[in-house]
């Protein structure tokens, strides 16, 4: 099972980090179409919407691949799941 919360706190922080790269303030991402608040709950991790990813590959002319690239390494738990093994039924 993925930790959703983990990928969105990355994906959160590279958002971040690629508008300060830029150069805008939250303030600029207006003039995109994000309200100021909205930015603000992307960068602090919140889960968005694929539709919302897709602005923000739009907003940074990147491609989602390259936009989400290893932010889901290490999010996955293993399962502890045991497979339950039937025994033949001796005739």
């Amino acid at each position: 099972m993925a930790n959703q919360a983990e990928f969105f706190r990355a994906l959160g922080t590279k958002v971040r980090q690629l508008r300060k790269k830029r150069g805008y303030s939250q303030e600029d991402m207006i003039s995109f179409g994000f309200s100021a608040r909205h930015w603000q709950q992307i960068e602090a991790g919140r889960p968005i919407t694929v539709s919302t990813l897709l602005r923000i590959c739009e907003v940074y002319e990147t491609v989602m691949a390259k936009l989400v690239r290893g932010l889901d390494e290490g999010i996955y738990e293993k399962l502890d799941i045991v497979p339950q093994v039937r025994k033949k039924r001796r005739s």
